[in-house]
């Protein structure tokens, strides 16, 4: 029963999801163009609150739990587990003040209308999984570029999202160019979990009815510790949180 109310519902979801892509689009562009990055930054929020909004379509609840004070005043490494492309709206929402930015496949930089303008405008990083040069070169001036503007980078170092919610292996190399780049950095740790769930049943329908939570763990100075401890910690604390 429960997958036969899917059905309705996903199509509804996507077609909202689809239209605010397309609304926004233009929007983004105009916004950019005549008010430069905070114009531009104010439109994406605004595209993050309505597909956020999308996901309650389908009977989605949202927790975003942070007992912590995140600094203001320097650059924050997001890092966390990666379990569906759902992740992303709500992240960038509930962090907006932060202006966060992304470390994503640049795959991602070129046809999906408000997505890719973004990603190539906003100030994230776009790496070819297949060029470890270019990939480094790119996280290098992307950590520069948090590090001089006191911005938030997101970087989920599993590289890609997990199926089934069990977390994999964490590549340490985008990780330690941002903190080696972003020396004034707090690295803060994430775990989220039940975002697999949205894929359940494969691409259609979309599951239902899904606790969808964000757990936000104690922030560390990136430089009170030698990157392998720290690296360490911060995987362990992210995959210790994971519920499967």
């Amino acid at each position: 029963m429960k997958k036969m109310i899917a059905y309705p519902l996903t199509v509804i979801y996507w077609f909202f999801f689809i239209l605010f892509l397309f609304i926004f689009h233009p929007i983004q562009w105009l916004s950019l163009k005549l008010g430069g990055y905070n114009a531009h930054k104010k439109s994406v929020d605004y595209l993050n609150f309505f597909l956020v909004g999308c996901l309650y379509i389908l009977g989605t609840r949202i927790k975003f739990r942070n007992p912590y004070q995140l600094p203001k005043n320097a650059p924050l490494i997001i890092v966390s587990n990666h379990q569906s492309m759902n992740d992303i709206p709500p992240y960038y929402w509930f962090l907006r003040k932060y202006h966060p930015k992304f470390v994503s496949k640049k795959e991602l930089g070129k046809g999906i209308p408000s997505v890719s303008f973004n990603l190539r405008n906003g100030g994230s990083v776009l790496i070819d999984r297949k060029d470890p040069k270019q990939a480094i070169n790119a996280i290098i001036n992307f950590g520069k570029y948090i590090e001089k503007h006191k911005f938030s980078a997101i970087i989920f170092p599993e590289g890609t999202r997990s199926r089934n919610g069990v977390p994999k292996r964490f590549s340490e190399n985008g990780l330690k160019m941002l903190v080696k780049y972003a020396p004034s950095a707090f690295v803060v740790p994430v775990t989220i979990n039940n975002s697999w769930k949205f894929l359940k049943y494969g691409k259609f329908p979309m599951g239902i009815g899904v606790n969808l939570t964000f757990d936000v763990h104690k922030p560390i100075k990136a430089s009170s510790m030698e990157f392998d401890k720290l690296f360490k910690k911060v995987e362990t604390e992210i995959k210790s949180h994971v519920i499967v």
